[in-house]
């Protein structure tokens, strides 16, 4: 993808290394990065406690149990997704198991296009809640700001026994002839009524 400003990490967990080599050559570096490997459940639960991952993949079944669990565990982190991989004969029972959370699942052997589809469609999600998380900061943002207005319209009704109208009025005078922000000035103005 040309002109992309994020790059996801990556932690594959398989303890087959040909299979972990291949899923290696299929993630560039300029879109995912870094890539991490393990080759145990556990050694993903120990990495998964030191740093947080956009996008884990796990190639089932792993020696200390068989992978389910733990993709299921890493989908509490709003932040992560995961690509679980299985056998042929085992693909509807853990689809069952995992697809409520969110989890894809492939049936192995997978080609190189199902993986990058898969990746793909990994990365749409991604960027559609990203998209959703700046939305929910920017209401969370003004949300605050309107309470602290509020503070400081209440500390002027106080204080200099203003009206409502008349505190919101001198606000929005002030941050016109201060160049600074609403909230800039109810900060100052809380400030100086403290």
């Amino acid at each position: 993808m040309l002109f992309k400003e994020y790059t996801y990490s990556v932690l594959i967990v398989s303890a087959a290394e040909q299979f972990t080599a291949q899923l290696e050559k299929m993630l560039p570096e300029n879109e995912y990065y870094p890539v991490d490997t393990v080759k145990s459940v556990g050694a993903a639960r120990r990495r998964l406690l030191e740093k947080s991952y956009d996008i884990v993949l796990i190639n089932t079944p792993l020696p200390d149990e068989f992978g389910e669990r733990l993709a299921i565990d890493i989908m509490e982190n709003p932040h992560s997704s995961v690509l679980i991989f299985v056998r042929g004969d085992m693909y509807e029972d853990i689809l069952s198991k995992v697809i409520d959370y969110g989890i894809l699942t492939l049936s192995k052997p997978v080609s190189a296009t199902m993986v990058n589809q898969s990746m793909k469609l990994i990365y749409a999600t991604h960027e559609r809640f990203r998209g959703y998380e700046k939305r929910t900061a920017s209401l969370e943002e003004k949300m605050e700001e309107i309470r602290i207005v509020n503070k400081a319209k209440w500390a002027l009704i106080d204080n200099l026994k203003m009206t409502e109208e008349e505190a919101h009025r001198y606000i929005e005078k002030q941050a016109m002839n201060e160049r600074a922000t609403k909230r800039k000035i109810a900060e100052n103005i809380i400030k100086t009524y403290k």
